[in-house]
């Protein structure tokens, strides 16, 4: 975590109960304008492959983590907190969870598309092979403080 998003983060929680960890993280694609979508309360949710975690050896997120999300420049633009985390295979993501990831035009088959094309592109980069039932981790989460700047 950069020291901009850490003065961000002891800045809010001065004089409240901080949590006791914290991690920092954009958007992988278009990171400022998924950025803005969570400032403006249209995206609630956001999924990622299962297997991306297993190889960057990163944990799984779970309830309650709370997380800074930067913008393209790696400046901190709001704090949320994680709410759920199912994991499913990507074809029965519902529909419901489609539309709280709050992209496009909000349907299930603008999301499918993006997300095929996501998938693929990132199993390329990392080395694994996509498919329709390989398992997705969806995060939903609540949005917990803009930043002002």
């Amino acid at each position: 975590m950069n020291d901009t998003a850490k003065k961000y983060w002891e800045d809010y929680w001065q004089g409240k109960e901080k949590p006791s960890t914290v991690t920092a993280w954009a958007f992988g694609v278009e990171a400022d304008h998924l950025a803005r979508l969570v400032m403006d309360g249209v995206k609630t949710a956001t999924c990622s492959s299962r297997e991306a975690y297993r190889i960057e050896s990163e944990p799984l997120p779970k309830k309650e983590d709370h997380s800074i999300i930067l913008n393209s420049s790696d400046e901190p633009v709001a704090i949320i907190k994680t709410t759920n985390v199912d994991i499913v295979p990507f074809n029965e993501v519902s529909e419901e969870f489609a539309r709280a990831e709050g992209e496009g035009d909000l349907s299930y088959q603008y999301w499918w598309d993006a997300h095929v094309k996501f998938f693929n592109e990132e199993a390329e980069e990392l080395g694994y092979e996509f498919s329709e039932d390989m398992d997705v981790v969806c995060e939903r989460f609540q949005l917990i403080h803009v930043n002002p700047d």
